[in-house]
C-alpha cells in the first residue's frame, strides 16, 4: 500500500522553496506557513495531529521536533546532529521514490548550496555567476532586501579581527548571508568568521572550532561538515569576551 504523505515545511530559504515546489508537481499535501529559520514542530502542532488521524504520514522538513509527534512521522533534516546526512532536498527526493533521471543540474546545484555555500557550489563545477546567481536567488527566498544587503557590505567594511585570525562582523539585522555572500565571492576559502547580530551569534569555519562553541554554549544549531568547516548558531545575546575565549581555546 502506497503512502500517504503530508509535508510540514520550516524556515524559507532557496532549498526549502524548491522542496515545496517539487511537492507541489507531484501532488503531495504541502503544508507551509512560510516560517523563517529555527520554526518548530508546535507550530504545525494542531494540524499535524489531524494529519494522522486522516491517516497520512506526517512529514517535517526542517522543523524542530519540540513536541511529542504521532508515531511514523518523518523527520527531513541535515544539520545539527544529523550533519552531513544528504540535504533536505535530497532526502525528500528519495522518501517520493522518484527515478534518478529525475534529479536535475538545478537539484544538485541547490543541494550543494545549501550543505556548503560557495565552496560546495564550487566543488559541483560551478562559475562564479552561476553562484551569484544562486546566492541572489537564496537571499530572495530569504526574504533579505537590497537595503539590508547594502548594511551587510557596510558592517563587513567596518569588520575587525580576533587573535587566531577569526573575522568578526556587527550585523545590524539578521541576516547573515549579507556578509558571507561577498566574503564567498571575495576569496576562494573565507576565514573563520563570527557575526554578531541584534538577537543572536553566528559563527562560520572550522569544524573544531564549532564545536567548542556547541559546547561551551549549548542549545544553538549546526550544520556544514562539521569534520572540516560548517557552522554555529545560536539565538542568544552572548558576551563577546566568553565567544573569544571558546574560540581560542585549546580543545
Amino acid at each position: 500500500m502506497t503512502r500517504s504523505f503530508a509535508f510540514f515545511l520550516g524556515g524559507h530559504d532557496l532549498e526549502m522553496v524548491t522542496i515545496r515546489d517539487l511537492l507541489r508537481e507531484q501532488s503531495q499535501q504541502v503544508v507551509d506557513h512560510g516560517f523563517r529559520w529555527g520554526a518548530k514542530a508546535s507550530a504545525y502542532g494542531r494540524e499535524i495531529a489531524q494529519t494522522h488521524d486522516d491517516g497520512q504520514v506526517p512529514v517535517l522538513v526542517e522543523l524542530e521536533p519540540d513536541i511529542p509527534l504521532p508515531a511514523g512521522t518523518v523527520l527531513v533534516d541535515h544539520h545539527g546532529t544529523r550533519a552531513g546526512e544528504p540535504s533536505a532536498l535530497l532526502q525528500v527526493f528519495r522518501l517520493l521514490g522518484l527515478p534518478d533521471g529525475d534529479w536535475s543540474r538545478r537539484f544538485q546545484l541547490v543541494s550543494a548550496n545549501d550543505t556548503g555555500h560557495a565552496v560546495g557550489l564550487r566543488a559541483a563545477g560551478t562559475n562564479d555567476a552561476e553562484i551569484r546567481s544562486i546566492r541572489a536567488e537564496d537571499r530572495r527566498a530569504q526574504g533579505i532586501t537590497p537595503e539590508q544587503d547594502r548594511a551587510g557590505l557596510t558592517a563587513l567594511s567596518q569588520a575587525a579581527r580576533w587573535p587566531g585570525g577569526v573575522l568578526v562582523v556587527q550585523l545590524p539585522h539578521t541576516h547573515a548571508a549579507t556578509v558571507t555572500d561577498p566574503l564567498a565571492m571575495a576569496s576562494g576559502h573565507p576565514p573563520d568568521l563570527l557575526i554578531v547580530t541584534p538577537e543572536g551569534r553566528n559563527f562560520f569555519g572550522s569544524g573544531e572550532r564549532i564545536a567548542r562553541l556547541d559546547r561551551a554554549f549549548p542549545g544553538g544549531w549546526t550544520g556544514g561538515d562539521l569534520l572540516e568547516r560548517g557552522y554555529w548558531g545560536i539565538s542568544q545575546v552572548i558576551d563577546e569576551s566568553m565567544l573569544q575565549a571558546a574560540l581560542l581555546a585549546r580543545s
